[in-house]
């Protein structure tokens, strides 16, 4: 019905819209004026509006970015956050640079250059100087882009440690995710999806000898200043494994392994403490409050960054970040897959 009701609106606009276009028609002809014809007067004003939808498109983004900068993310709690934040900044950086060097030059050129019947353009062949530089800086500057970005992913897709990582596995299905640690030996078990049933959600093989001290969790615990390699795997569409705060992401394919490997360099109780999500968390609670709704506290969190299905937006898991005495305390409270089956 809906879907009807949707139809019928967008015919009835159609045919309303071809029925002021046809008033228009007998109106100016009424007027013995020609609908056709652009006067000066038209020039006039369509040269006055793009001159004002210039002013009003660099003011609202400078309003946007006054007005939203505060919900961006807080400074990333990972060792290799830093590095892509930084290729953010200064990609960002020369894109603003020169959107505000090039639309007001555009908005009032489009103004100054309007059509008048008294005024003829200049025919302008080619400057081969003129080209030669709007070509190559251009160029130059996009490679030096490229080659940054490339350089930095690089950097975090092959990291360089010193200290063996800690290997946990990010289990990916609709519309859940399930973590497995790799236990005391730091190497996952065998599993596969034709191996799930009943308890054994993952698809672990139980009698594979890197399985006996795996355990699953359904909140990831990282020690801080520890690198870890995460192994994605999905069991049923294309999922992403999404961490924001650690500017790591990666998807899970099915059928296939991928992997991420990052440093935590802020505790959750740390990154509670500054400033910015201070702030955040208090705009957050004041409008949950206001609603009568539970209050915020703020948390890492894993996200799907994939449309998955009809609950993808609900697919997330809590990261927490802690000293390692504190993660060694946690994984003792731990049962192994073997002991849960």
């Amino acid at each position: 019905m809906t879907g009807l009701l949707m139809v019928v609106v967008l015919f009835l606009a159609v045919f309303a819209a071809a029925q002021i276009m046809r008033i228009y028609e007998l109106s100016a002809k009424a007027r013995q004026e020609r609908e056709y014809e652009v006067t000066d007067k038209d020039n006039n004003t369509q040269g006055r509006y793009m001159l004002l939808f210039g002013i009003g498109l660099l003011v609202s983004l400078v309003w946007m970015m006054m007005t939203w900068g505060e919900i961006m993310l807080p400074k990333p709690s990972s060792l290799h956050g830093v590095e892509i934040d930084r290729l953010w900044d200064i990609s960002m950086g020369l894109i603003i640079f020169m959107f505000f060097l090039v639309q007001p030059v555009l908005f009032y050129f489009a103004y100054k250059y309007r059509g008048r019947k008294d005024n003829q353009a200049t025919y302008y062949e080619h400057n081969n100087r003129l080209e030669f530089i709007w070509t190559i800086v251009p160029a130059i500057a996009l490679a030096v882009l490229i080659i940054y970005g490339l350089t930095t992913w690089s950097n975090v897709m092959n990291p360089e440690s010193e200290e063996e990582p800690m290997v946990v596995e990010l289990y990916a299905q609709q519309f859940k995710w399930t973590a497995r640690y790799s236990g005391a030996d730091n190497t996952l078990g065998f599993a596969n999806v034709r191996l799930i049933g009943g308890a054994n959600t993952v698809g672990v093989d139980t009698t594979h000898a890197n399985s006996a001290d795996d355990f699953l969790a359904t909140e990831i615990h990282l020690p801080v200043g520890r690198p870890v390699l995460f192994k994605f795997r999905s069991q049923d569409v294309i999922h992403s494994a999404y961490m924001p705060h650690f500017r790591a992401q990666m998807n899970c394919v099915p059928g296939m392994e991928t992997h991420f490997q990052f440093t935590p360099t802020v505790t959750t109780a740390e990154i509670r403490q500054d400033a910015d999500v201070q702030g955040k968390v208090e705009r957050i609670n004041a409008i949950r409050q206001a609603k009568g709704l539970e209050l915020y506290n703020y948390d890492y969190i894993l996200l799907c960054n994939k449309i998955c299905g009809s609950a993808h937006y609900n697919m997330q898991m809590n990261i927490v970040v802690e000293t390692q005495a504190e993660y060694d305390a946690w994984v003792k409270e731990q049962k192994t897959i073997a002991e849960t089956l």
